[in-house]
C-alpha cells in the first residue's frame, strides 16, 4: 500500500476513492454510501504524491492545476466533498484539550502575513479583486453579489434563484440596520457598489462606499452614474483607516458585508476603534463576515498563496474580543450556518458552466484553481468549521428597539 494509501485509508469510512497510479497500478477505499460520493483519481506521475503530502492542502491544489491529479469519475468538488465529509465538524466522540505544540501553532502561523498595513492591504486586495470584473460576471449573480446569500427556502421554495437569495441578503442586512431618510451610511469594503445602491434605492438614505479596489471603483461609480444617483451614492477608493482620521462622527450606520476577512488578527482592534469613530453617538453597525465556529485558527497554504492573500477568517470570540475593548455593544448576532455552502455551489455550478469563458479569458491552470477554491470552500462550510456571522453593533442601548420583531417586519416590507 502506498503512502497516500494509508492516509487514505484512515480518513475514508463513508463513499470510496480509486486511485491510479502512474505506473497503472489501483487502490481502493472506503464503502459506497448513500450521500457520499464515489470518486477515481489519476496520479499522472510519481511525484504527485510527495507533494501531496508535504502539505495536503497546497500539494492537491497545485497538482491538480497542473494536470497532474487527475479526477477520472465525479469532480473537484465531490473529491473535496468525500475528504471533509468523513472528517466533518460535528463528527462527534470525546473532546479533549489541544496539545500545547497546536496552540502554538495556532497562534503564530500566519500572523505575519496577516499583519496587513496601510500599504500591503491594498496590494492584497488587488490580487483578488482587480484580476479583471469579466470573471466575476460570468458566476455572480446579476447585482455582482460576492459574499454569502440569504437562502429561505421555505418562503420560495426550493429552487429559489441565486438572483433571489442575494436580495433577501441586502433586505436582511437593511432591516437590521433599522434605517431611517436622511441618515448618511457607510459601506465599508462596497464591492461593485450593489448594496450601497439597494440601501439608498430602498430607503432614501445617502451612502459612502469604499474599497481598495480599482476595478470595483470603476464599476460601483459606473452603476451610480446609470442610475441618476452619483450625488447620493458615492464611491471612493479610501482605507477605512484613512477615512476615520477624516470623517469622525460623520455616519448613522456603518455596514459591512465581506471585508473583515481581509483586515487581519494584528489590525482588528484598529478596525473597531475606526468603525466606532465613523459612527454618530447614537449609530449601528452590521458586520456581515465569514467565521469559525471553532476558535481562533490558521490561513491554510493554498488560501494565503493564490486566493486572499493576507486574508483570515476570525472566531467569533476574537471578534468580539476586539469590537468590547471600544464600547461597541454587540445588541444581535445570528450564525448564518449552511447559506454559503448554498451560495458557493451556486457560483461552483456557474463557474463550470463557463469553464471555456474563463480559459479564454485567463488559461486552464487559472480555471482548474478557482474551481478548486470554490470547491475547497464549499466543503468547508457543508462540512468544516466555517459560517457566516451577522453581528449588530450600537454605540447606544437605547438606539433600538428592544425586541427583534422590528427586523422581521422591516424584512418583509423590503422583499414584499
Amino acid at each position: 500500500m502506498s503512502i497516500l494509501g494509508r492516509f487514505l485509508q484512515s480518513v475514508i469510512e463513508k463513499g470510496s476513492i480509486r486511485v491510479t497510479h502512474f505506473d497503472g497500478s489501483t487502490e481502493s477505499f472506503g464503502t459506497p454510501a448513500e450521500g457520499y460520493p464515489d470518486i477515481g483519481i489519476r496520479l499522472a506521475d510519481k511525484r504527485v504524491i510527495r507533494q501531496i503530502l508535504l502539505d495536503p492542502r497546497l500539494g492537491a491544489a497545485e497538482t491538480f492545476m497542473d494536470g497532474r491529479l487527475i479526477v477520472e469519475q465525479g469532480d473537484i468538488m465531490e473529491l473535496v466533498q468525500l475528504l471533509r465529509a468523513n472528517r466533518s465538524f460535528e463528527r462527534g466522540g470525546k473532546l479533549k484539550e489541544p496539545g500545547i505544540f497546536k496552540k502554538f501553532r495556532d497562534h503564530a502561523a500566519g500572523n505575519l502575513d496577516r499583519i496587513n498595513l496601510l500599504g500591503r492591504s491594498k496590494s492584497n486586495v488587488a490580487h483578488h479583486y482587480d484580476i479583471g470584473n469579466d470573471l466575476y460576471d460570468l458566476f455572480l449573480d446579476d447585482d455582482l453579489q460576492y459574499s454569502c446569500a440569504y437562502w429561505d427556502f421555505d418562503q420560495h421554495g426550493p429552487n429559489m434563484t441565486l438572483e433571489q437569495a442575494q436580495a433577501d441578503k441586502k433586505a436582511h442586512i437593511a432591516a437590521k440596520l433599522d434605517l431611517k431618510p436622511g441618515q448618511r451610511v457607510l459601506d465599508v469594503g462596497c464591492g461593485w457598489g450593489g448594496m450601497a445602491l439597494y440601501l439608498h434605492h430602498q430607503t432614501g438614505v445617502e451612502v459612502l462606499g469604499i474599497t481598495l479596489s480599482e476595478e470595483q471603483l470603476k464599476k460601483a461609480r459606473e452603476r451610480a452614474e446609470k442610475a441618476g444617483v452619483s450625488d447620493k451614492v458615492k464611491f471612493e477608493l479610501i482605507d477605512y483607516r484613512d477615512l476615520a482620521q477624516r470623517e469622525a462622527g460623520a455616519f448613522d450606520r456603518i455596514v459591512s458585508v465581506g471585508m473583515f476577512e481581509h483586515v487581519g488578527t494584528p489590525q482588528f482592534r484598529t478596525f473597531f476603534r475606526c468603525c466606532a469613530n465613523l459612527m454618530t453617538d447614537d449609530g449601528v453597525m452590521l458586520l456581515h463576515t465569514i467565521g469559525r465556529m471553532g476558535g481562533p485558527g490558521t490561513t491554510d497554504a493554498f488560501t494565503r498563496k493564490y486566493i486572499f492573500p493576507g486574508g483570515y477568517i476570525p472566531a467569533l470570540s476574537e471578534t468580539l474580543a476586539a469590537s468590547e475593548q471600544y464600547r461597541l455593544i454587540a445588541t444581535d448576532v445570528e450564525n448564518l450556518r449552511l447559506h454559503y455552502a448554498f451560495t458557493l455551489r451556486e457560483w461552483y455550478k456557474r463557474t463550470v458552466h463557463n469553464r471555456e469563458k474563463i480559459i479564454a479569458l485567463y488559461d486552464e491552470r487559472f480555471c482548474r484553481m478557482w474551481t478548486f477554491y470554490l470547491a475547497g470552500a464549499t466543503a468547508a462550510f457543508e462540512n468544516g468549521g466555517m459560517c457566516n456571522y451577522q453581528i449588530q453593533f450600537s454605540r447606544n442601548r437605547r438606539t433600538l428597539p428592544i425586541t427583534r420583531d422590528y427586523i422581521a417586519a422591516a424584512e418583509k416590507g423590503l422583499i414584499g
